[in-house]
């Protein structure tokens, strides 16, 4: 059976004006992250079978803070069981302050409505850390995961996941507390997979599946089995499955 499991790709961006025939040609099922409320009420309308839209709001971007509404994110939640690309940026001119503002508000709706939440927290480790002991969610996947072996551990008794690309791999030597039953391949498509050989689309995560293969060793097939059975205790511990396409439930299926 799990030579019919697809690469899965947890974390993507596409344009949402995307021809539908461009995404069944694609490699993988994946994970579309969202950058802003309105783009992800567009992404919301599509129904593409090997594409899971996601709510997103991104943290680097300041639009998103000044013009964030909670009802508006809760009714985009309600409708798709992935939320991305939310979290906090330490990299922004402008502080950590207003972003803390939003994403607590964003953590509350998933305590309400928990979800596969991909969170990008790049130079605010520690504060999205300290953001999800003070509201802990189910479904935290900490996407393109570049913590230190302490914060990492910390991160782990959260009960959190971990979402790697192409270049994140690359230090998985150095994140060498990550259980290999917490992680999940991204691509991060088209930041994460610059390195990647060609080519680089949206679900196209065999690099990644490689480099975990040689480091926890397993084939490519035992890898990618793992990470589908990764994803289905996560759906499972969130509980949306009903959200669900049937493409995606297959696959689940087929993981075992």
């Amino acid at each position: 059976m799990t030579a019919r499991l697809a690469p899965l790709d947890l974390h993507a961006h596409v344009d949402v004006a995307i021809d539908a025939a461009e995404l069944i040609a694609l490699p993988g099922i994946v994970f579309a992250a969202c950058r802003t409320l309105t783009e992800s009420r567009t992404a919301l309308r599509r129904r593409d079978p090997r594409v899971i839209w996601g709510a997103g709001c991104h943290p680097g971007l300041a639009r998103n803070h000044t013009s964030f509404d909670v009802a508006q994110f809760e009714d985009l939640v309600a409708r798709t069981p992935y939320v991305s690309e939310i979290g906090l940026d330490g990299s922004r001119k402008g502080g950590l302050e207003r972003q803390m503002v939003t994403f607590d508000a964003i953590l509350g709706v998933l305590q309400r409505q928990p979800r596969l939440a991909s969170i990008h927290s790049a130079g605010a480790h520690d504060e999205v850390l300290a953001a999800l002991t003070h509201r802990p969610i189910r479904g935290t996947v900490l996407h393109w995961w570049t913590g230190t072996a302490e914060q990492t551990r910390h991160a782990v008794e959260l009960g959190c996941y971990f979402s790697l690309n192409a270049s994140a791999v690359k230090r998985i030597g150095t994140l060498g507390q990550l259980p290999l039953d917490r992680i999940l391949p991204e691509t991060d498509h088209p930041f994460g997979d610059r390195t990647a050989p060609r080519p680089r689309m949206p679900g196209n995560t065999t690099t990644v599946e490689t480099a975990l293969g040689r480091h926890y060793g397993g084939s490519a097939t035992e890898i990618r089995t793992l990470m589908w059975r990764n994803l289905s205790r996560l759906v499972s511990e969130t509980g949306c499955s009903a959200l669900l396409n049937r493409t995606l439930l297959r696959q689940l299926a087929a993981a075992g």
